[in-house]
């Protein structure tokens, strides 16, 4: 018997520690995520309309890359994943690349969360991990099929990670996932006794 595993849906995993300089680094980007969320009252009044249970950039600053250099660094050294992710993936870009075109600040408090969704209008989103105390969230990845297993019966607890519905992704800071951005996913409930602080991002086909 043979069994074909067809149509897989891939999350690239790579840590930036190992990278020069990682700890000056990373420390730099939490502080600027820390400046941007006591500075951008535009994005603090989106967070208080919406219920974001916490601090994100992502409604009020569209340029961190070029507004602050160490984004800006960020923006290099993922680029570098993105290519790799991208050609794993066996992508044909034609006279095209993947540019990065969106990249934001999120600061989760204790108990806050964000809820299921995809990120329409891009190819391949991510997401880089500033500070992950312990009990903060995991990323949890959602089956793209499961709207369509009308009828079949639940899988056994000790089922593998490729046979589960759900996965959940627990970071270190200076984890970068990737995946593809139609995967539907969410971060539960924050446990933790601080906050969660993460830079997230889309790269489109231009």
């Amino acid at each position: 018997m043979t069994l074909r595993p067809l149509f897989v849906t891939p999350v690239y995993e790579a840590s930036l520690t190992t990278d020069r300089s990682f700890e000056n680094f990373n420390g730099d980007i939490l502080a600027a995520c820390k400046s941007l969320s006591q500075e951008d009252a535009a994005g603090r009044a989106w967070c208080r309309e919406h219920g974001y249970g916490g601090y994100t950039s992502y409604a009020s600053l569209d340029d961190l890359p070029t507004r602050m250099s160490v984004f800006g660094e960020l923006k290099t050294r993922i680029d570098r994943h993105a290519r790799a992710f991208a050609a794993d993936l066996a992508f044909d870009l034609g006279g095209g690349r993947l540019r990065l075109d969106s990249l934001w600040v999120n600061i989760l408090k204790p108990g806050a969360a964000h809820s299921g969704h995809i990120h329409p209008h891009s190819v391949i989103s991510g997401t880089y991990y500033v500070a992950t105390p312990p009990r903060a969230s995991a990323l949890k990845l959602e089956d793209p099929r499961l709207a369509m297993m009308m009828a079949a019966p639940p899988r056994r607890p000790d089922a593998p990670e490729d046979r589960q519905p759900f996965v959940y992704l627990q970071p270190a800071a200076g984890t970068v996932y990737l995946w593809e951005s139609w995967l539907r996913h969410e971060v539960p409930a924050n446990r933790a006794k601080t906050e969660r602080v993460s830079v997230s991002f889309n790269y489109g086909w231009r």
